[in-house]
């Protein structure tokens, strides 16, 4: 009788993730779509559908060529897809590997910038602007290059410093990350000053955003993102255990160490593929996998797909604003994505933490 009503309780749960992934996933493609009709062209959803549709080979043939006009394609396909891909794919990473780090850390305020991840990101995109901007290395942008292997080598540093014999504790963790991490924002802060010409070019960077962005640069980290963020799911059930204490986790079979270093691995090579096509893009690691689950509960096998489309909407939404926000004042100027970002996430934490003084009070 028990084993029934406990295989009943997880048909249910089961059907209800479902249930939720497929509303997440359907505004989804609902944000996707009204993305394209943002920004200063206003082309009619009719004529973006038919563009699109152009695109397939079985709609070819009946879609009226006469509704598209000259211009249209070169705007809908070659800049604004390519960046609410990129903010959608951006968006879903950092969401994602936010949850792995507030899952490894158990504490719902850990994100790539206490490890020092986005920290080596800036230094290393920060070094190749102000030295070589325009140089391609293996066919890829350099500051795109340097931005990613910055990142992946403060992680290591973070974690080599951090190591206790065969063990990396996690206060230890935390505290060498932010060490780390305030010491590479110094020699961000040194770049900047010697800079020059290429300063704006910098501060552009730091503040992240995707106008910049083309197909090239968003295959090229799609393989890493997408098979990091699966990997990172096989290790649910793991986080769900280690949110018990490590202690109680190392006794239920989890392999702590291993599990911990693996996912920081993962969570770090997905984080360094995202910032290094877009910049630094502050809050969503943050702000999202904690939103998500205060609606959804705890649980990992739901929380981490859950938080991950919610990430890739909300980004989509705040590049959609960032694109449009300043059009009254100049039809030209845009704002960086990261602005938006954090005039969201900023007033979120302050509201949050507002609350949770009220409920100490009490």
């Amino acid at each position: 009788m028990a084993t029934n009503e406990v295989e009943t309780n997880f048909f249910k749960r089961a059907s209800k993730w479902k249930f939720i992934i497929i509303i997440l996933l359907f505004a989804l493609f609902l944000t996707l779509l009204l993305s394209l009709n943002v920004g200063y062209a206003r082309i009619p959803f009719a004529e973006i559908l038919s563009i699109i549709g152009k695109q397939f080979p079985f709609l070819d043939k009946i879609i009226d060529p006469s509704i598209i006009s000259q211009t249209s394609p070169g705007i809908i396909l070659q800049v604004r897809m390519p960046r609410i891909v990129a903010g959608a794919l951006v968006g879903a990473a950092l969401a994602a590997s936010g949850v792995v780090y507030q899952g490894v850390f158990k504490n719902p305020m850990a994100d790539s910038y206490l490890l020092g991840v986005s920290a080596g990101a800036a230094v290393g995109a920060s070094i190749s602007i102000l030295f070589a901007s325009g140089m391609p290395i293996f066919g890829f942008r350099l500051v795109q290059v340097a931005a990613f292997f910055g990142a992946l080598i403060a992680m290591l540093l973070v974690y080599s410093i951090s190591r206790v014999g065969s063990r990396v504790p996690i206060t230890t963790l935390l505290l060498c990350g932010i060490a780390v991490n305030f010491f590479l924002y110094a020699i961000v802060a040194l770049i900047e000053v010697l800079a020059g010409d290429e300063l704006t070019n910098i501060v552009f960077w730091l503040i992240g955003g995707f106008s910049n962005v083309l197909w090239f640069d968003i295959f090229s980290v799609m393989p890493i993102i997408l098979v990091g963020i699966t990997l990172s799911y096989f290790y649910a059930r793991d986080l769900n255990l280690l949110a018990l204490g490590e202690e109680n986790a190392q006794h239920l079979g989890v392999n702590v160490e291993r599990v911990k270093k693996v996912l920081l691995i993962l969570a770090s090579l997905v984080t360094a593929s995202a910032v290094s096509i877009c910049g630094l893009i502050g809050f969503v690691g943050l702000m999202v996998p904690h939103i998500t689950r205060l609606v959804i509960g705890p649980d990992h096998r739901i929380l981490f797909p859950a938080s991950a489309i919610v990430g890739a909407i909300f980004l989509v939404i705040c590049d959609s604003v960032a694109r449009v926000i300043a059009t009254p004042f100049a039809s030209t100027l845009e704002l960086p994505v990261g602005i938006i970002t954090m005039l969201t996430g900023a007033p979120f934490f302050i509201l949050l933490f507002k609350k949770k003084k009220e409920s100490y009070a009490l």
